[in-house]
Order: C-alpha cells, then sequence, then structure tokens
C-alpha cells in the first residue's frame, strides 16, 4: 500500500543516525515487486546513486548499505568524521556547509571539506602557492628529522640523459626508523652544465648544505 504523509513524517523522526547526512534530506519512494521503499541519494558532487531501504523487512531501518556507500564515495576519513558528530541533524548542517573536515596524520593537522572548491580556491596563482606552501612545509620537516637522526645516513644518486639530450640527477636517502628501512627522495634537478664527477659531487654537496646534514656523511 502506499506510504502517507503521516507514515513518512514518522519515519523521519528514526532517522536520527548521522550517516543520513550524506544523502539528500527528502528519499524518494519507490515501489519494486510491490515492495515499498525509500530511495536515499548521495550528496556528494557527482555522485548519481541512491541507497535502496525497504520498509517492510526487519531490517527497514538499518544503515548497512548507507555505511558501505558513504565509505566508498566519500572516503573512510569523511565517514568517520561523519558519525562522530551528535546526531543526524548537526552532521547535515556540517555537511551542507563544508565544516567537516579530516584530520591528517601529520603536524599542523591539514585538513579538507567534502565541497566543491571556488574558482578563487582553483586560480593557477592559488594552486601554484599552495604547492610551494606544501612543499616548504614537509622539505623543512625532513630536514628536522635527519638532522635529529641518532644512526646512520646512506645515500644513493642517478644521473641520466633524457632523449632531448637535457641531464637530470636524483638523490635519494636511506635509513632505519623502528627497525624497518625508509627511503625518500632528497632532490630532483636538472644538470646545467657537463655532468662530470667534480660537478656531480657538487650538486650532492649542495643538497647535503641545503638540508644541514653534511656532518652526518661519513667517508671510508
Amino acid at each position: 500500500m502506499p506510504v502517507s504523509n503521516i507514515e513518512s513524517e514518522q519515519l523521519k523522526q528514526e532517522w536520527s543516525s548521522p550517516i543520513y547526512a550524506c544523502f539528500t534530506h527528502e528519499p524518494t519512494i519507490e515501489y519494486v515487486a510491490g515492495q515499498c521503499l525509500h530511495v536515499f541519494w548521495c550528496m556528494a558532487k557527482g555522485c548519481k546513486k541512491g541507497v535502496w531501504q525497504f520498509l517492510d523487512k526487519s531490517d527497514a531501518q538499518s544503515t548497512r548499505n548507507m555505511c558501505k556507500h558513504v565509505k566508498g564515495c566519500w572516503g573512510e576519513d569523511i565517514f568517520h568524521q561523519a558519525t562522530q558528530t551528535k546526531n543526524a541533524t548537526v552532521a547535515h548542517e556540517a555537511v551542507k556547509n563544508g565544516s567537516i573536515q579530516v584530520a591528517l596524520d601529520c603536524k599542523g593537522k591539514v585538513g579538507y571539506s567534502h565541497r566543491q572548491h571556488t574558482k578563487l580556491e582553483t586560480s593557477p596563482d592559488t594552486v601554484a602557492h599552495d604547492i610551494l606552501s606544501v612543499f616548504a612545509h614537509m622539505w623543512q620537516q625532513l630536514a628536522t628529522k635527519l638532522q635529529s637522526y641518532g644512526g646512520k645516513l646512506s645515500f644513493g644518486t642517478d644521473t641520466w640523459t633524457s632523449p632531448n639530450h637535457k641531464v637530470f640527477t636524483a638523490i635519494t636517502v636511506h635509513l632505519i626508523e623502528k627497525g624497518k628501512p625508509l627511503g625518500m627522495p632528497l632532490d630532483f634537478s636538472e644538470v646545467m652544465r657537463l655532468h662530470t664527477g667534480s660537478v656531480l659531487a657538487n650538486e650532492f654537496t649542495n643538497v647535503l648544505e641545503d638540508f644541514g646534514i653534511t656532518d652526518q656523511v661519513r667517508c671510508h
């Protein structure tokens, strides 16, 4: 039988889980093989999928399929942020205004929200500025990490010539952290002069000086 407006309003009172915030507030009512169901449409940008919730089954209020969809569409981090809010109303407002943020596991607590970027945020100048800012921040973190490292640092270098006759060199650092090997790139640059041994040695020395780790190189 068709679901009345009164019944729909009563059902809304039971939609208290924060996970409902990731879907449209008003689901559509559809019938499949005579069975009534609600279709909750995902609000993520670009997603046009709906999650079915049959009303005449014992698990009519189950949010299992909703949780599964949000994890795959919005991401695990957004899912956990949403479910940590007080209720569906609070979570819905947070999703709507883009304030649900995900704290990444690094110093400085970088955050992001699941909303459409503005034209200012996506302008070439803004993107270039943000990339350089992140690079400078991570470069400083790596320099501090290497300077305070108490063990031995090992380095690797590789130089090659591209098909358009440009010479590039890469320098990597290798160490042991918590009993496991760890390798990271330190520099990748074009060698503007003839890539003789002395030139490459000078490039390597410059990178060590930039990171402040010249005293941690041991020659045998």
